[in-house]
């Protein structure tokens, strides 16, 4: 396609004799008036100074395309370019100069059009980002499976403009497909699983062969089952449907119908979900691993923290969502120091109070997703998810600084002071395995333990901090 270079206004018209002919096509307009309506086929605008009389509405629909104003006059007002870029204004120029400035304004148009897609591509980055943090938001959830998936598919629903969203999980007793949760018009009425048997339609077919698809025109399509459509008088136009793997094993499968306003998936909606389809798995793996500990003893009965069982299984976790994200998980090993003399002193139910208070105070002060475990005896185990050394640092020495100024068992008139000795380990930083990370972090405590008490001591990389 030729550029087209606008030449506006009669006294620009003899200049065509100078101008690149061949890198533009030249377009003779007499005002600007009659050039505005046609200012979006422009690649390049020389017009004389002298019409004014519709400049102000030319300027502002054409910021994006160079203009070269010329004046005849010795004395004219120059036109700031804060608010309009891409303005060159010259005073009777010669041919050469002409040329010069010509060049110069195609060269800083490429900037232009360079800066200003970077600053498209940093906003859409920038959502992108916004999207992922809400998605690990809905990560740290632990009110159950459903409500967390209604979260992300809610999310995601909202992410595509689809409207509705599913997800189907496998039944790992049967094998079967079956839906788990759905946003959007088309809701789950209970006698849909007759309507749509396990391993029919696109859903199915995706569980199956473990592919993808997006499918714009949905009736050209083999594969996909009416049956639905035809009972709940529903018309699906468009459609994706993506597998939902943890290590090349299928979970389930999530499900994309119509998108709001009546427009076709595109690619970049593909590209978005395959982006994140990983969390919708993280979830699920989550939840049927909370399943499995719910058959469990997880927790101390003592203090009603998590017991060391539950913490080798959360480490476990940490430890693999950190590969598969390139986040660092952290550890923290707690030991009270001289905690023997209150036993000692005062008796295995005051120590056993402390206890409590201990695991209690460790709650308060740290976060949500922070999960507190007693590890046997007097010391106690904080996991970090998502947090890197020089954070889980900063952390051990607040709760140590924390307890120092403590008083414990207040209330029974006891006034305890005690302290405590730290060992923090990070994954993958130090440590390159769950049992490292655990004897990393017990180590670093113990060398506190043995030389000063009341301390951190870190072990990071090949050396310590």
């Amino acid at each position: 396609m030729d550029k087209i270079l606008f030449l506006i206004g009669e006294e620009t018209h003899s200049l065509a004799k100078v101008l690149p002919v061949k890198k533009y096509k030249v377009r003779k307009i007499e005002t600007v008036e009659r050039a505005i309506p046609d200012v979006s086929e422009a690649a390049m605008m020389i017009l004389d100074h002298g019409s004014r009389d519709s400049l102000k509405e030319l300027l502002s629909s054409s910021k994006g395309i160079p203009k070269i104003i010329i004046s005849r006059e010795e004395k004219f007002t120059a036109i700031s370019t804060k608010n309009h870029p891409l303005i060159y204004q010259l005073h009777k120029p010669n041919g050469k100069e002409l040329l010069k400035t010509l060049k110069l304004a195609g060269e800083e148009k490429k900037l232009y059009d360079e800066n200003r897609l970077l600053r498209e591509r940093n906003s859409a980055l920038e959502k992108e980002i916004r999207f992922f943090e809400d998605l690990s938001h809905c990560l740290t959830v632990e009110d159950g499976q459903t409500d967390v998936l209604l979260m992300l598919i809610n999310k995601i629903s909202q992410k595509t403009d689809a409207d509705n969203c599913t997800i189907y999980l496998i039944n790992t007793e049967t094998g079967e497909l079956a839906m788990e949760k759905t946003v959007g018009p088309l809701r789950s009425p209970g006698d849909w699983k007759d309507l749509s048997p396990p391993g029919e339609g696109i859903a199915g077919w995706v569980a199956r062969e473990g592919k993808p698809v997006l499918i714009k025109s949905i009736y050209k399509d083999s594969r996909f089952s009416q049956k639905l459509d035809r009972h709940i008088r529903h018309k699906t136009k468009t459609l994706i449907c993506m597998p939902i793997k943890s290590k090349s094993k299928i979970l389930g499968v999530l499900e994309l119908i119509n998108k709001s306003g009546g427009r076709e998936f595109t690619q970049g909606d593909f590209d978005a979900i395959s982006r994140f389809i990983d969390y919708v798995a993280i979830v699920i793996e989550r939840a049927t691993l909370f399943e499995k500990m719910q058959e469990l003893v997880i927790t101390d009965d003592l203090t009603k923290l998590f017991n060391t069982r539950y913490m080798t299984r959360t480490i476990e976790t940490e430890v693999l969502r950190s590969n598969r994200y390139h986040t660092s998980v952290s550890l923290i090993f707690m030991d009270i120091d001289y905690f023997k003399n209150v036993n000692d002193n005062y008796g295995h139910l005051v120590g056993s109070k402390v206890l409590v208070e201990m695991g209690q105070l460790l709650i308060r002060h740290l976060r949500e997703l922070d999960i507190v475990a007693r590890y046997g005896g007097d010391e106690f185990v904080v996991i970090l998810p998502q947090t890197p050394p020089q954070r889980a640092v900063k952390t051990a020495e607040r709760i140590r600084q924390t307890l120092e100024q403590h008083t414990f068992l207040k209330k029974e008139g006891y006034n305890l002071k005690l302290t405590a000795s730290f060992g923090v380990a990070s994954y993958p930083e130090s440590a390159q395995s769950k049992e490292e990370l655990i004897r990393f972090a017990d180590e670093a405590m113990y060398k506190v333990k043995h030389r000063t008490r009341n301390g951190v001591y870190a072990i990071i990389g090949n050396g310590s901090v």
